[in-house]
């Protein structure tokens, strides 16, 4: 494959510029790529011993199970992102990691990770840049929880999704294909199907934006960041920030 075009490569790239040796583990630890269906559970909540991947092509979902066996989505994974990484280090998943669509995902182990890192310093530190925006999303989607209305969450959630797609080349301005449905969008912020349709005709007939046929049209960017008051910050989008 062509390391340079992988997501995670872009990905990193947002953060530091890879040197040659940097890439050359970046693609040591794409070797065992595999291909996974939806709907089948890659990683199970309470599971061990397993391996992390590197999303290469699809989306997923992790989430995990109440004990009255609702399901609460925690976030959503596109390529270019880690899947399980917090759990292979802590040796026991605490959530569930599904696809949505057919996937493709590198599997990494414990090991190849420690070697990476050993060699490689400066990309341990990208890895760690890119997991820490992962939890500053979810940090930013529990204070969406609590503290937006129905509306501004989801123009929020769409938004976050851009600018997310954006870095890997998937996404822009004016849209992005998106494989979520309803029930996805509802489990994923806290509303009903039913509610979430609602939403969804509201942003559409005032002119915002239309998510129709697995594709998010903006039909006004900037009124949605308004309705939202959508910072990225919290995503550091910035140029590299290492040499």
């Amino acid at each position: 494959m062509n390391i340079e075009a992988s997501p995670l490569t872009q990905k990193l790239s947002a953060f530091v510029a890879l040197s040659e040796s940097e890439l050359a583990v970046l693609e040591r630890l794409h070797q065992r790529r595999k291909s996974f269906s939806a709907g089948r559970d890659l990683v199970h909540q309470g599971q061990s011993e397993q391996a992390a991947y590197i999303l290469a092509a699809g989306w997923v979902v992790s989430y995990k199970i109440q004990p009255d066996g609702s399901r609460q989505i925690v976030d959503f994974q596109i390529p270019g992102d880690f899947l399980g990484l917090r759990s292979v280090l802590l040796h026991t998943s605490d959530h569930g990691i599904e696809p949505i669509v057919d996937i493709e995902a590198a599997e990494v182990l414990v090991s190849d990770l420690l070697q990476a890192f050993a060699e490689t310093p400066r990309l341990a530190t990208a890895i760690l840049w890119a997991v820490s925006r992962d939890e500053a999303m979810v940090v930013e989607h529990l204070v969406g929880m609590g503290r937006r209305d129905a509306n501004a969450r989801m123009a929020h959630f769409l938004l976050e999704l851009s600018v997310r797609l954006s870095l890997v080349g998937m996404g822009s301005r004016e849209g992005y294909a998106c494989p979520l449905t309803q029930y996805h969008l509802g489990d994923a912020l806290g509303l009903s199907a039913i509610h979430v349709n609602r939403v969804l005709r509201k942003l559409r007939e005032g002119g915002l934006v239309t998510f129709q046929g697995g594709l998010v049209t903006f039909n006004d960017y900037e009124g949605l960041v308004a309705l939202a008051d959508f910072d990225p910050a919290y995503l550091d989008q910035l140029r590299p920030l290492l040499p």
